[in-house]
């Protein structure tokens, strides 16, 4: 298979980048009153992946082990941040929630990865290690944020529901569960639809990139397939451990719902 790759001239990322005019002329047709999200959201992707490439391109060619471990916690701080802004209701202790659970699992799971599976040496390879991390990151902020949304949203609802169930004799867990097995299903949905039809739908964005690399197809599949599962176990256990420390915020050891806690976003 022919390795060429081929080097992108600013001028054809402009162009691609002007595409999202498509996206405004279909909110002015609608009148959606999207235009100002669209175009902060396209100058401020534009600008932090530019300043990503500019930050990454210095960690590679320092290639030093405390440097990696910096960035690496400074992404699981920012993406467990980014989980909570998504919510619509939050409580005390949804942050640290959050924060804790994006990075456990993220953590986790990358060291798996990094030791167990691939193997690098050494084990702070930025190549490997950050964006690893990274789309671990991005799909357990994913599966948090929708989960505790979701948790919260069904306590705030169901309240009535949740106190009959304790004024019954019921457990603090017998009249959550429901609530928790809801909010668990809703984080983990998205990247089971993912799973069910990558390669046949979609090809997804590791594979894609190594393809336009130059690699030969069978060995991307295999980082592919190797990738979903990291991620789909990096979305569990973060959902899983938001949700149960979520629980424990709102719950008491008198077997009593906090339901005064939940309140609106802003």
């Amino acid at each position: 298979m022919n390795n060429l790759y081929i080097e992108l001239t600013y001028t054809q990322v402009a162009f691609a980048a002007l595409l999202i005019i498509i996206n405004g002329i279909i909110s002015l047709l609608l009148r959606l009153d999207l235009e100002r999200r669209l175009l902060i959201a396209s100058i401020r992707s534009i600008v932090q992946l530019l300043l990503v490439g500019l930050v990454l391109h210095w960690v590679f060619t320092l290639n030093k082990w405390y440097i990696v471990i910096l960035l690496m916690f400074l992404m699981a701080i920012i993406a467990g941040i980014a989980a909570v802004n998504r919510t619509e209701r939050r409580y005390p202790g949804i942050w640290f929630s959050s924060i804790v659970s994006v990075w456990s699992s993220s953590w986790i799971i990358t060291a798996i990865a990094l030791f167990g599976i691939v193997n690098v040496e050494p084990w702070y390879k930025p190549q490997y290690a950050i964006p690893l991390l990274g789309m671990i990151l991005g799909n357990s902020l994913t599966g948090i944020s929708l989960g505790l949304n979701r948790f919260s949203e069904e306590l705030y609802t169901n309240r009535n529901r949740v106190e009959a169930f304790l004024t019954l004799g019921a457990t603090k867990w017998e009249a959550a569960r429901i609530p928790v097995q809801n909010a668990i299903r809703t984080g983990m949905i998205p990247i089971i639809n993912v799973m069910m039809v990558v390669g046949i739908v979609s090809l997804p964005g590791m594979m894609t990139g190594q393809l336009l690399a130059g690699v030969q197809p069978v060995e991307a599949v295999k980082y592919q397939i190797i990738i979903l599962f990291l991620l789909a176990s990096g979305t569990a256990l973060g959902t899983l451990s938001s949700i149960l420390l979520g629980y424990r915020f709102l719950f008491n050891e008198h077997h009593q719902f906090l339901y005064w806690k939940i309140t609106d976003r802003q």
